[in-house]
């Protein structure tokens, strides 16, 4: 390939030669490949002051609470509703059992790891 530069006014024809180089573009994938699945519960089991605590597993601030001392509650269940970065996250019981104790309330800020609720 022929190329004229000019240099300082000056015109030059330059020779040029130009290898091409195969490039294998991978696909681009948004978001996963494959259908939406809806993301599982997550639960709160994380150690804390007490083998029964529930925890959260982030920190933010409780946006509600969902259950009262004394309620009997199932495994799976939403106890406490967390937000953090305008996203809410449904803190769910590990297991059957008793609201024994509830260590928040409602616009509290709490850290992860920090107890939420006691089951008795």
């Amino acid at each position: 390939m022929k190329l004229k530069v000019t240099v300082n006014g000056q015109e030059y024809v330059i020779d040029v030669e130009v290898e091409e180089e195969q490039q294998t573009l991978a696909p681009i994938v948004i978001g996963g490949g494959g259908p939406m699945a809806a993301p599982a519960p997550g639960t709160a089991s994380m150690p804390a002051g007490s083998s029964n605590a529930v925890v959260a597993p982030l920190a933010g601030s409780v946006a509600r609470i969902l259950v009262k001392e004394g309620d009997e509650v199932t495994a799976g269940q939403v106890l406490v509703v967390l937000e953090a970065m305008k996203m809410e996250t449904e803190i769910t019981a590990p297991a059957a059992g008793k609201v024994g104790s509830i260590l928040v309330e409602a616009g509290t800020p709490v850290q992860g790891g920090q107890a939420l609720i006691e089951l008795a």
